[in-house]
């Protein structure tokens, strides 16, 4: 209310254009102009007073003098607030978010997001566009790489855990920013795994899958949102009241700052329905307080204001008082925001340079511990780790790139300052490993141009294939054991890449069998922005490593995985299917009449041309180099009733040589609802670390809220309800491999 209350002096005070002016969010693009040439659009805006925020800037010079220039602008000397992409960290690039998911490690998030805000704060910025919750099922879709992957439950305990390393407590402090939740919502359901497509659904899905880590988002804190491109079950979401005014601000208590996306409010348009004046005023009344670029709001509304509008063919018909009401309910929403960020109070308080930028040498620690923890150990024969004496031939087109090791998203980062995975092993070694190029990322030259939208990330040799593997070959030769560095390109995931078929390039593929055929052990790893089919190729090697695209550091930790100076625990957060075509898939998928019985039966759900035993990697999948045994659950009572709690614990047991650390997996099933539920639902997870030889009982508290769903006739009549009677609690290491106890749980 304190922050409000300082909003309200401003608003009081404001006219109807400077009200609207607070409602533009811009990009920096060209920046101001300087000497004595012409001002740019963007300078003529701070001028008039026409700008609420901007982001894009890129150093605290250029934010300073956007600021003092906006003060002047502005009669009232209301400030901007100044945004980034700060998807996974900002200078220092940590791995890619659905990597990082990999983790299953909150701490960890929380402290790369801590740093992440640190190292905004310094450069003057006050919110981040992130981070990106939307759970994504579909592999095609470029933007899982910016996902917390396929699961609602794990997806918010990260969205709450990224809020706390943003904002912690209070989001004006110097070392934090304000975060912003997005897409919101089911951007992650496109059809057909394109971007920007809509995604139509039971609204039981949408409650229980897309919205869940917003609602844990929202109560962690979260002071934006920010609107998806997509339509939800034909309503465009920056048009979707039902959800935006509706869901998230009266249902789950959301007060803060809703912000379009790119475009957003301008693109209502193409989804048909009505001109630029019927889609201004469609998004204000959903609850888009800012328009970011296109500048709708600000051309539109003026006359709106005026005359009010009346467009029958759109449903709308408000006078000219009702629109003024809107403009106030979101100018009043843009100026609470800035008080709590603290910029009416001090508009230039960190951009004086009293932030303290945070010690790189901290961040690169951080970010390599990352990376290692991010990893996923898919598949190990005994070859590894290598000890330090070990021969390896590095071959393949990752072995010595930079370009491609940030992944999407990382628009502040430098890859140059990327160490490669040669120099990596090198410096582990304290020699130098022969090596090899192998093979083209990809042998399509459009696809290469097309890679290469942002500059030049993915080259191109034109040497004959056979040459380029004879020439691998020859590098390993002499070598005790090889590594392929495999994999897709930074821009092969991210926005606007969705892929058809989400495999391993077809010349990697023919460089890898050529590997096999030598007769050495041969370790695959995988530098990718989303989940892969991997194909017989990789899964037949003698190692596999998941590596995603792990950031600045991330060649550094994948070397440590494979010498042994760290001990893999990463579990997959999306499911590696087995084949590219076996997409959407995920481990909470629903019983059907006619269930897969695990190989191909006629008149039974599956596949065709799927050769039987031909399996991915399931949902929470992870290997170290110890062995881990469970134990089957125990219950404190095979029978409850009311609203009691019910305690299981499993022991888990260490007969390796190395301490590891295990995140034991808690899924239930319910046999028997009024709707068809998922065959099995993640409820809860604990990491423990488990010395060698020694056995931990981990225990878990079931309540009755965690077996309840939801059943939605209308989304305003949705009902969370609980059938009493038979459940099945399942404890393990994955969603596949775990060990059963039933209960009854009655009334």
């Amino acid at each position: 209310m304190q922050h409000e209350a300082q909003a309200r002096s401003y608003l009081d005070r404001m006219t109807t254009i400077e009200k609207i002016g607070q409602l533009n969010l811009l990009a920096a693009g060209e920046g101001l102009a300087t000497g004595a040439g012409a001002e740019t659009p963007l300078a003529r805006r701070l001028d008039d007073g026409m700008i609420g925020a901007v982001f894009g800037i890129k150093s605290l010079a250029s934010a300073k003098a956007m600021q003092e220039r906006a003060v002047r602008g502005s009669r009232l000397g209301i400030p901007l607030f100044f945004a980034e992409d700060v998807i996974h960290g900002h200078r220092t690039v940590f791995p890619l978010p659905v990597a990082l998911a990999c983790s299953w490690d909150m701490d960890l998030i929380e402290e790369t997001a801590h740093f992440a805000a640190r190292e905004a704060a310094s450069e003057g910025l006050n919110q981040v566009f992130a981070p990106m919750i939307d759970v994504s099922r579909d592999p095609r879709w470029g933007r899982v790489a910016e996902s917390p992957g396929e699961d609602p439950f794990l997806a918010g305990r990260i969205a709450a855990a990224t809020v706390r390393g943003f904002q912690g407590t209070d989001p004006s402090e110097q070392d934090r920013v304000a975060a912003c939740l997005k897409h919101f919502v089911a951007y992650g359901a496109t059809q057909s795994g394109r971007d920007y497509d809509n995604a139509s659904m039971a609204l039981e899905d949408l409650l229980t899958v897309h919205l869940r880590p917003f609602a844990d988002g929202v109560t962690a804190g979260a002071a934006s949102v920010m609107a998806a491109f997509n339509a939800v079950n034909k309503v465009p979401m920056h048009a979707n009241g039902d959800l935006i005014e509706g869901w998230l601000r009266s249902g789950q208590g959301f007060d803060g700052l809703m912000v379009s996306d790119y475009t957003g409010v301008m693109e209502l348009t193409a989804h048909g329905i009505g001109n630029r004046d019927a889609a201004v005023i469609r998004a204000l009344l959903a609850g888009v307080d800012m328009d970011m670029v296109g500048e709708d709001y600000l051309h539109a509304l003026p006359q709106l204001a005026e005359n009010g509008i009346d467009a029958a063919d759109s449903g709308l018909s408000l006078g000219a008082d009702e629109v003024l009401d809107l403009i106030d309910r979101a100018c009043l929403r843009v100026l609470t925001f800035k008080a709590r960020v603290g910029l009416l109070d001090d508009p230039f308080a960190r951009l004086g340079g009293s932030v303290a930028t945070p010690p790189r040498d901290e961040g690169l620690a951080l970010a390599q511990k990352a990376a290692a923890q991010s990893a996923v150990l898919l598949h190990n024969n005994g070859v590894l780790p290598l000890s330090g004496e070990a021969n390896p031939a590095l071959v393949g087109p990752f072995v010595a790139d930079r370009a491609n090791m940030l992944g999407t998203w990382a628009v502040s980062g430098d890859a140059r300052e990327v160490r490669t995975l040669q120099e990596a092993m090198e410096d582990i070694t304290g020699r130098a490993l022969p090596t090899a190029f192998g093979a083209n990322i990809v042998d399509e030259p459009w696809l290469v141009d097309r890679l290469n939208v942002h500059g030049q990330t993915v080259s191109f040799d034109d040497r004959d294939p056979d040459d380029m593997i004879a020439e691998a070959l020859d590098a390993a030769r002499d070598a005790d054991v090889v590594i392929a560095a495999v994999g897709e390109a930074k821009e092969h995931a991210g926005e606007s890449s969705s892929r058809l078929v989400p495999d391993l390039p077809f010349p990697q593929r023919e460089l890898l069998r050529a590997l096999s055929r030598t007769g050495k052990p041969l370790i695959v790893l995988v530098f990718a922005g989303r989940p892969l089919a991997l194909g017989p190729e990789v899964n037949d090697a003698d190692a596999v490593i998941y590596c995603w695209h792990g950031g600045l550091r991330g060649p550094d930790g994948v070397a440590d995985l494979v010498f042994g100076r760290s001990n893999p625990s990463g579990r997959l957060a999306t499911t590696l299917p087995a084949h590219p075509a076996q997409t959407p898939l995920h481990h909470s998928e629903e019983a059907t009449g006619r269930p897969d019985p695990g190989r191909f039966q006629k008149f039974r759900t599956g596949w065709l041309d799927l050769p039987d035993g031909f399996r991915g990697y399931p949902f929470g999948f992870g290997l170290g180099y110890s062995e881990i045994e469970y134990g089957t659950p125990v219950v404190n009572s095979a029978q409850i009733s009311g609203d009691g709690q019910l305690q299981v614990h499993v022991e888990v047991m260490n007969t390796g040589s190395r301490e590891q650390l295990e995140t034991v997996q808690l899924y239930l099933s319910d046999p028997v609802a009024w709707i068809t539920r998922p065959a099995r639902w993640l409820a809860d997870f604990r990491q423990v670390r488990i010395a060698p030889g020694a056995t931990e009982r981990v225990a878990f508290t079931i309540t009755r809220g965690m077996l309840s769903y939801w059943v939605a006739p209308s989304l305003a009549n949705a009902t969370l309800e609980w059938d009493p009677g038979e459940f099945q609690i399942h404890i393990g290491p994955n969603s596949r491999d775990t060990k059963t106890v039933s209960l009854q749980w009655l009334e």
